[in-house]
C-alpha cells in the first residue's frame, strides 16, 4: 500500500518511514503542508499519516484540501493536543481516525492496519492477469494456483506493474516509486528485478514469463499487452519528474 507520512519533525518522521517500510509498505514522507498537497497531486495514497502542527500550511487545511480532492484516502490525524473538541473537528473534516503524542510504534501500525482494511472492503484486493493474482491484503501471489514467494521488494513491483496492466512503466517511473530513488540514477536494478519475477514467474508453458511482463524496447516494461502502442506515445512525450522534492532516508537498493 501507499503511505504518505506528513510530520515536521525530522526523527519522528524518519522512524515512521522506516518502521512502516519494514511492513512492506511504500511510504512516502514530507516535512510541510504545502509539499504534501503537491505529493498528493503527483501519486495517489492509500493513507496519509498526517500530523497537525505543520509549518507552511496547517495539518487541518491539508485535511480539509485533501478530502476535496481524495475521498477514498484514509487519513491517520497525529495530534499533540488531548482536548476533544479538537479530535472531533478533525473527525468532522473527515479524518478517519486520530492518535494522540506520545504513542507507540505498534498502536499506530493496527490503526493503519485497521484503516487499510476498512478501505480493501470496497475495493477489490487481488490483482489479477494471465493466471498471476496477488492479494495486497495478504500479500500472497500465486500463478495457476501455485503459491509463490516473492521478497518485499518484487512483491512492490509485481503490484505496480499489475495495478497499471496495459501501460509502459518506464524504468524511472519504476525506480522513482518502487525504489524512492532519482528516474535517472544510473542503475541498472529495475532490469534485474524484472528478471527475478519472471524466474520466478516461470512455468513450463511461459519459462521466461514474458507472456506476462513484456518488455517495451527503449521504454521499460508492460503486463498486458493490449495498451503498449497508446504507452509509448505516452513515453515519448513524458515530462520528467523532478518538482516534487521529498526526503530520501535511504537510497540503497534492498530487497
Amino acid at each position: 500500500m501507499k503511505i504518505l507520512v506528513v510530520e515536521d519533525d525530522g526523527a519522528l518522521g524518519l522512524f515512521l518511514q522506516k518502521g512502516l517500510k519494514l511492513e512492506g509498505h511504500d511510504v512516502d514522507w514530507v516535512e510541510d503542508g504545502e509539499t504534501a498537497l503537491l505529493q498528493l497531486e503527483a501519486r495517489a495514497f492509500d493513507l496519509v499519516v498526517l500530523d497537525l502542527g505543520l509549518p507552511r500550511k496547517d495539518g487541518i487545511e491539508v485535511l480539509v484540501e485533501l478530502r476535496r480532492r481524495c475521498e477514498r484516502t484514509a487519513v491517520l490525524v497525529l495530534t499533540g493536543r488531548s482536548d476533544v473538541e479538537e479530535k472531533v473537528k478533525c473527525l468532522n473534516l473527515g479524518a478517519d481516525d486520530c492518535l494522540l503524542k506520545p504513542f507507540s510504534f505498534y498502536e499506530l501500525r493496527a490503526r493503519c492496519k485497521a484503516l487499510l482494511r476498512r478501505r480493501e472492503q470496497f475495493a477489490d484486493p487481488v490483482l489479477r492477469h494471465g493466471g498471476v493474482e496477488l492479494n495486497r491484503m495478504s500479500r500472497k501471489v500465486k500463478r495457476e494456483g501455485r503459491l509463490i514467494e516473492l521478497t518485499v521488494k518484487e512483491f512492490a513491483l509485481l503490484e505496480f506493474l499489475l495495478a497499471r496492466q496495459g501501460q509502459c512503466c518506464t524504468r524511472g517511473e519504476l525506480l522513482r516509486d518502487v525504489w524512492q530513488m532519482a528516474p535517472d540514477a544510473g542503475t541498472n536494478v529495475v532490469d534485474v528485478y524484472i528478471n527475478y519475477l519472471r524466474k520466478k514467474l516461470a512455468t513450463p508453458e511461459d519459462p521466461s514469463s514474458e507472456a506476462i511482463i513484456a518488455t517495451v524496447r527503449g521504454a521499460g516494461y508492460v503486463i498486458g499487452g493490449g495498451g503498449i502502442k497508446q504507452s509509448l506515445r505516452i513515453v515519448r512525450s513524458e515530462v520528467p519528474f523532478g518538482q516534487i522534492h521529498t526526503r530520501s532516508i535511504d537510497r540503497r537498493v534492498q530487497a
